[in-house]
């Protein structure tokens, strides 16, 4: 964790034992939920999670978490959180004692977005390198459109948390980032191709959910 990087919004980093990121998420909006539940923002699905344990939302120039009445508790530096708790850049945040969070706040200093392995996932697999994808250890065939791939990939490595429209536009489309050359309409066409194409390997499952007024999370069951 030794890269950083200067900090356009908030994010949250999960911490192994050996303090290397397993997995990050960005805060897209000014208030989130964070659960084991589809519902919350950013899903972290084990069962000692409530299904909408903490909310970190905007207060003033900072950000604040709250505890949502969990059943296994949540601690912000090793101290129990009762009701809401200003956030610092670097605070641990454990939920349940299962998930070790970092909080970095927006125009921190925060660690790089950590490198992936060549192959990642559950079900649904990417293999970056070659941007093939299989579902199953069956490889989609043929190969899925360039716009396509970039968003799988987008919601790949933001698994469990939702990505936003401007996010998908900003990857898929760079070109068209900073003007109004993407509709609502190009964007949904572009999920919907994309879940008929994984729907090719594997029909009964839904992968990318939209979460309405938010944006698009990807769902890849173990």
């Amino acid at each position: 964790m030794s890269d950083t990087q200067q900090l356009d919004r908030p994010i949250l980093v999960e911490l192994q034992d050996d303090n290397r990121p397993r997995q990050q998420w960005v805060l897209e909006i000014d208030d989130v939920t964070v659960g084991r539940g589809d519902e919350s923002y950013i899903a972290i699905p084990r069962r000692q999670i409530s299904r909408e344990h903490i909310r970190i939302f905007k207060e003033g120039d900072g950000y604040a978490v709250e505890d949502l009445d969990s059943k296994n508790g949540t601690w912000v530096n090793g101290h129990q959180l009762k009701g809401k708790k200003t956030l610092r850049d670097g605070d641990e945040i454990h939920l349940a004692l299962t998930a070790r969070l970092q909080f970095f706040g927006s125009g921190a200093t925060a660690p790089l977005p950590f490198d992936l392995p060549e192959k990642i996932g559950g079900r649904l697999r990417l293999d970056r390198d070659s941007r093939r994808v299989f579902i199953q250890d069956t490889e989609l065939d043929p190969p899925l459109s360039p716009p396509q791939y970039r968003l799988l990939e987008l919601l790949f490595i933001n698994s469990g948390s939702v990505c936003s429209r401007e996010a998908v536009v900003e990857t898929v489309w760079p070109d068209a980032a900073n003007g109004d050359g993407v509709s609502e309409q190009a964007i949904d066409a572009l999920v919907r191709r994309l879940r008929d194409r994984l729907a090719e390997l594997d029909p009964e499952q839904q992968y990318i959910v939209t979460m309405r007024g938010h944006g698009f999370r990807l769902v890849n069951p173990n």
